[in-house]
C-alpha cells in the first residue's frame, strides 16, 4: 500500500517557502483569471481588463473607493 507523503513534505516545508509557494499558487490563479477576462472581453485593453479583475478579486464597494474614476466593468 501507497502512503501520501504529500501532506509529509508541506509540514517539512519553512514558514517562508510555504508563503512563496502560496504567493505563486496567487499569481497563477490572477493570472488565469485575467486570461480568461481578456477571453470574455475581447475589447478589452489590458487597463479595462485588470479593472475588471481586480473589481471581481475586490468587490464593487473596496473598488470603487481605490478605483473611483474605474467604470464597474464585467469580468
Amino acid at each position: 500500500m501507497m502512503r501520501d507523503t504529500s501532506f509529509e513534505a508541506l509540514r517539512a516545508l519553512s514558514m517562508s517557502r510555504k508563503a512563496e509557494l502560496i504567493n505563486e499558487l496567487c499569481e497563477q490563479t490572477r493570472t488565469t483569471a485575467l486570461a480568461e477576462i481578456c477571453m470574455r472581453h475581447p475589447d478589452y485593453d489590458e487597463k479595462h481588463a485588470r479593472w475588471a479583475l481586480w473589481r471581481h478579486l475586490y468587490g464593487d464597494d473596496l473598488f470603487q473607493r481605490v478605483w473611483p474614476e474605474a467604470p464597474l466593468l464585467a469580468t
